[in-house]
């Protein structure tokens, strides 16, 4: 199918674009046309690094009749004033995760992009990749008998000793929940469904950071968002399990690669990191002597801007998008909920609809996502 180019304008030229910029040379619907960030200089070093015409301010970028989507990369707490600013121009956007840092910016999102007839997109993406629809349809093919439960782990010691401006990650709208929750929850949403409802414990287990990283090496940072949230998840469909998200451990002990275990009546999985699009799965069922890889159920080698791609081709046919709004917005909802719960002492019960996106298409050539 050839499809005109969608243009993406970027704002935002943090430590995620470079993911970003490089994955989208996969896919050859996507033109990145325009970069823009508060700091010019940075957004015409970004521009030349990876060839893209044109470096401006934001209000320009917005301003451009030929963009049709923003890209949004900048800080969580910048993500729903953005996305509002990109709807308001009459542009699609699509952000990094999370969506937002609260249940009333995502709804503001939700509204006006309703409002608007426009699209918003969101990741992660990884969800796409060959490891998690994978797994997926593992699942969907009853082949480890009826998913019982699950647990998935998440524990490092935080960004301070890698990431150049690592304050964020302690702010509302950081933490390890909000930062990598929504790869994990995203995940398995689209192994189980809906969810019927969760509990969590939270805490701030080091109240001060100090980073080590460079150029702000020895700055105290005060953590004011739970570092170390434990959930309990109950799904629709019956599944029950735990997720464990933490930035005060020091060492590892479960398998980094495969940090997902779903639990069957007739099976189990062992399920790939889902910060990665690919990844090994490995089965083992009744009647195996030892575990087994599993075929890749799509094609490997995909990357940042996969959701991005995705939303473009569903702009140009008109079909329902894989990493939409809807699907981020019940992210945030539940991981709020998570914080929720350990604040009340009670279950939180989402009363928001989810309806699990479409599998990934196979036997297409790489770097197409549609016939």
């Amino acid at each position: 199918m050839n499809m005109k180019k969608v243009k993406v304008g970027v704002v935002g030229c943090g430590a995620i674009s470079n993911a970003y910029f490089n994955g989208a040379k996969n896919f050859p619907i996507l033109e990145m046309a325009a970069v823009a960030d508060l700091d010019m200089d940075r957004a015409r070093a970004k521009a030349a690094e990876h060839g893209v015409a044109r470096a401006c301010t934001v209000e320009e970028l917005l301003g451009d009749p030929g963009i049709e989507i923003v890209l949004n990369l900048t800080v969580p707490q910048a993500h729903v004033p953005v996305a509002l600013a990109a709807l308001s121009a009459g542009k699609h956007t699509y952000a990094e995760k999370p969506l937002g840092v609260d249940r009333q910016g995502g709804r503001e999102v939700l509204e006006l992009a309703k409002k608007k007839g426009l699209r918003v997109g969101c990741a992660p993406d990884t969800v796409l990749g060959s490891g998690l629809q994978t797994a997926r349809k593992l699942v969907d093919d009853g082949v480890i008998g009826r998913p019982v439960g699950f647990t998935a782990l998440m524990l490092s010691p935080g960004h301070e000793s890698w990431h150049p401006s690592p304050e964020f990650y302690y702010r509302a709208g950081g933490g390890p929940m909000f930062d990598m929750g929504p790869y994990y929850l995203t995940a398995l949403l689209n192994l189980f469904g809906p969810v019927r409802r969760v509990m969590g414990m939270a805490s701030i287990a080091i109240a001060e950071r100090t980073i080590t990283s460079e150029p702000k090496r020895g700055k105290k940072i005060a953590v004011e968002t739970p570092d170390h949230v434990m959930g309990l998840m109950e799904f629709e469909n019956g599944v029950s399990g735990a997720l464990l998200t933490s930035f005060a451990t020091k060492f590892k002990t479960y398998d980094e690669k495969q940090p997902i275990t779903v639990y069957g009546s007739e099976g189990t999985i062992r399920v790939p990191d889902p910060n990665m699009f690919d990844g090994p799965v490995h089965v083992k069922t009744v009647g195996d002597a030892d575990w087994r890889e599993a075929p890749a159920a799509f094609a490997t080698g995909y990357s940042r801007a996969t959701g991005l791609a995705d939303m473009a081709y569903a702009i140009r046919s008109g079909r329902k998008m894989r990493c939409d709004v809807s699907q981020a917005f019940v992210v945030l909802d539940l991981m709020q909920g998570f914080l929720d719960s350990s604040r009340n002492g009670s279950e939180f019960v989402t009363e928001i609809v989810y309806e699990r996106p479409a599998a990934m298409p196979r036997d297409l050539a790489f770097g197409v996502l549609d016939e």
